[in-house]
């Protein structure tokens, strides 16, 4: 299960049933959990916390050290939770001294050549598209889908359930639930094929998609169509995100 190839520090801990390629390169401190899987060739480095049943393929460097000269090489962690399939060549690196670790949750797709930047926060049941950059101290909320091509400024913050279309670039925040595009990027409608796919109900998607009418097709400015969405909405969990989102999470302002 582990090649007589690989390279495995005497402080690293690996957990049960891992399997680890020839010339993989696995780091002291670093503890791999249970069933995982190191492919030939990738790299599990210093700081690296990984969970049960990921499977992390070749090239792959985990917990590399940030791209950010204000690093002066503190004691940081890169977190990785399970069930995660990290592609080739994708790399993830670690936290600095603003947030200490950056951290990847649970059943998240990360393909071919995409980069988590420092002290990034990435939830769950998230993809990530091939070549897709993400920089230092971004949040992206759970299942989020990020085509192929696409950058995303630092600090930025990412809703759930929004679909990013390939080759977007933007540098403001992109609110829960909605489809990303065109050049310059912007709000595109909603994103009615995922929500379907996630169970959400028809009177749930109208009420979502007639909160960011006020928001994005009413000729409001954004602090009008809160207002809005406060007079003539019901409340429930899925406004209450947007309306969160908006007013007390976002600090770059939204997407237009």
């Amino acid at each position: 299960m582990i090649s007589p190839l690989a390279y495995i520090d005497p402080e690293a801990k690996i957990g049960e049933n891992c399997e680890i390629g020839a010339f993989a390169y696995i780091d002291k401190n670093v503890v791999i959990g249970n069933n995982c899987v190191i492919m030939p060739h990738a790299s599990v480095l210093y700081g690296t916390r990984m969970g049960n049943n990921n499977k992390i393929f070749h090239g792959a460097v985990i917990g590399g050290i940030p791209q950010d000269l204000k690093f002066k090489g503190e004691d940081t962690t890169c977190e990785i939770g399970d069930n995660n399939m990290i592609r080739e060549n994708a790399t993830i690196n670690r936290g600095t001294a603003s947030r200490g670790k950056t951290v990847v949750g649970s059943n998240n797709l990360l393909m071919e050549n995409s980069h988590i930047g420092h002290d990034c926060v990435i939830g769950n049941g998230c993809i990530i598209g091939n070549s897709s950059k993400i920089a230092g101290e971004v949040v992206i909320d759970d299942n989020a889908i990020l085509s192929a091509c696409v950058l995303i400024h630092q600090f930025c913050h990412i809703g759930g359930y929004v679909m990013i279309q390939g080759g977007s670039r933007f540098s403001m925040d992109v609110p829960p639930y909605i489809i990303v595009g065109r050049e310059p990027a912007r709000y595109c409608g909603l994103n009615i094929v995922g929500l379907r796919r996630r169970g959400f109900s028809n009177e749930t998607i109208t009420n979502i998609r007639n909160a960011y009418r006020h928001i994005y097709e009413s000729n409001n400015n954004v602090s009008t169509g809160v207002a809005k969405i406060k007079e003539t909405i019901p409340s429930s969990p899925e406004i209450e995100y947007i309306l969160n989102f908006i007013e007390h999470e976002s600090e770059r302002g939204i997407i237009g």
